[in-house]
């Protein structure tokens, strides 16, 4: 049996992440708070989290590998391409974490190892 590809991750979200990230804090957020929220993302240093934990922080369902965003990952993860770093957001008020941008790419990395270190930018 095969062991599963890691990961390789790029040193920085890629620069249209942030449009995603605001357009779905947008719909959590006003307008002020969603663009506080992505100017403090783009500065945020990069740290790193277990997919399990991330997972159990947002209180999210994982997708199954046959939707087609996380069988999409699952194959760039398996060519050795690069991923784009994930956006999240503490929702203090909630005791949770937002996943801003990276979910499909969280559920593809948690299908093949679910205590992989994922490189995060967290506001």
């Amino acid at each position: 049996m095969s062991k599963p590809h890691r990961p390789v991750w790029l040193p920085e979200p890629e620069e249209h992440d942030y449009p995603a990230a605001r357009s779905y804090l947008s719909l959590v957020f006003d307008d002020t708070t969603t663009d506080r929220h992505v100017e403090q993302l783009r500065v945020a240093a990069i740290s790193s989290f277990k997919a399990k934990d991330i997972f159990r922080a947002s209180g999210l369902s994982l997708l199954g590998v046959s939707n087609t965003h996380v069988e999409k990952d699952r194959a760039k993860i398996e060519s050795g391409k690069e991923l784009s770093p994930l956006l999240l957001v503490r929702d203090s008020a909630n005791g949770s974490v937002i996943i801003a941008d990276g979910y499909h790419r969280l559920c593809a990395v948690y299908s093949c190892d679910e205590d992989a270190l994922i490189p995060c930018k967290i506001a």
